[in-house]
C-alpha cells in the first residue's frame, strides 16, 4: 500500500473528524468496508449495476430494433437466425426487446423513488414531530392507504387516471409513499426528545428548520434501506399493470406486458414468456440482496457496526 492511500485511509478512519465532510466520508468508507464483507449484498449490487448498465447501453446491447416486425421468422427458439433469445409472436427480437425494457423498468423505478419516498418522508417527519392532532390526521390517512393491497389499489388509481405509462408510475407512486410515512415517525419519535434537539429549539430555530436540518437527515439511512426493499415490490406491481394491459402501452417494450403476450404460446413457445419472466425475477432479486445488505451497514443498532 502506498503513502498516499494509506494517509487517505487513516483520514477517513479517523475517531476524530475535523468537518462534516471528513465524518461523512468516513461513515460511507467504514460502510462499503462492511459491504465488502457481505457477498450475498455484492452479488445484488452487481445485479442492480447491470440492470443500469443495460439500460444505459441499450443501443449498443441490442442486436435488433426491438420494434422491427419480422413475420417469416416469428416464434422464432433460442439462438435462430442471430436471435440469441429467439423472437415473439410478431418476429421481434427478445433479447432486443429485453435490453430496451431495463430501460422501461429503471425509468418507472426512479420516478416513484423520486416521488414516493420524499411525500412519505415529509409526511413521517411531520407526524413525528408535531404530534397530537397533526400525527393522528396524517397516520390515520397513512392507514387507510396500507387497508388496501398495493395492486389493488393501484388498479383502481389507473382505472381511473387511464391505461399508460406515466398514469401507472402516478399510480405506484401513490400507493407507495405510506410505509415510508410509517418508517420516518418512527424514526422522528425516537430523535425529537434529544438533547440536540432541545438545544436547537432553545436557540430559537424554527420547527421547519429543525425537521428539515437535523429530523430529516437522521430518517434517511431507514428510508434508503426501505427504498431498496421495496424496488422488487414496485417491479412486480408495475409488470402487473402492464400484464393487465393498465400500464406501458404496445409496442413498448416492457416485461410484464411481454409476458401477457406471451402467456398464450407458453407451452408451445415456452421462451416468448419465460425470458422477460427471468428477467423481472433476477432484478428483483438483486434489489432485495442489496436491501439485505444495507440495512446491516446502515442500521446503526445492527451488530456489524
Amino acid at each position: 500500500m502506498s503513502s498516499a492511500t494509506a494517509s487517505w485511509r487513516t483520514w477517513l478512519t479517523s475517531r476524530s473528524p475535523r468537518s462534516r465532510r471528513q465524518a461523512w466520508l468516513g461513515q460511507a468508507y467504514l460502510g462499503w468496508l462492511s459491504l465488502l464483507r457481505n457477498p450475498v449484498a455484492l452479488l445484488g449490487l452487481a445485479i442492480v449495476l447491470l440492470l443500469v448498465l443495460t439500460a444505459i447501453f441499450a443501443p449498443l446491447l441490442a442486436t435488433h430494433d426491438p420494434l422491427a416486425q419480422d413475420l417469416a421468422k416469428r416464434l422464432s427458439p433460442p439462438g435462430t437466425a442471430g436471435h440469441w433469445l429467439g423472437t415473439d409472436e410478431f418476429g421481434r427480437d427478445l433479447w432486443s426487446r429485453m435490453v430496451y425494457g431495463a430501460r422501461v423498468t429503471l425509468y418507472i423505478v426512479l420516478l416513484v423513488v423520486a416521488t414516493a419516498p420524499v411525500f412519505g418522508l415529509a409526511i413521517g417527519t411531520a407526524a413525528g414531530y408535531f404530534g397530537g392532532l397533526v400525527d393522528v390526521v396524517l397516520m390515520r390517512l397513512t392507514d387507510i392507504f396500507l387497508a388496501f393491497p398495493r395492486l389493488i389499489l393501484a388498479l383502481a388509481f389507473v382505472a381511473a387516471l387511464g391505461p399508460g405509462i406515466g398514469n401507472a408510475v402516478l399510480a405506484i407512486a401513490l400507493t407507495a409513499w405510506p410505509p415510508y410515512a410509517r418508517v420516518a415517525r418512527a424514526e422522528t419519535l425516537t430523535v425529537r426528545n434529544s438533547d440536540y434537539i432541545a438545544a436547537e429549539q432553545l436557540q430559537g430555530f424554527g420547527a421547519w428548520r429543525i425537521v428539515t436540518g437535523h429530523v430529516m437527515p437522521l430518517c434517511l439511512s431507514s428510508v434508503i434501506v426501505r427504498i431498496t426493499l421495496d424496488m422488487a415490490g414496485i417491479i412486480l406491481v408495475a409488470a402487473g399493470l402492464g400484464f393487465l394491459g393498465l400500464g406501458a402501452q404496445p409496442p413498448l417494450p416492457e416485461w410484464g406486458l411481454m409476458i401477457s403476450s406471451g402467456r398464450k404460446y407458453l407451452f408451445d413457445q415456452w421462451w416468448v414468456a419465460t425470458v422477460p419472466g427471468l428477467a423481472i425475477f433476477v432484478v428483483s432479486l438483486g434489489f432485495n440482496l442489496l436491501g439485505d445488505g444495507l440495512r446491516d451497514v446502515l442500521d446503526p443498532r445492527s451488530a456489524s457496526r
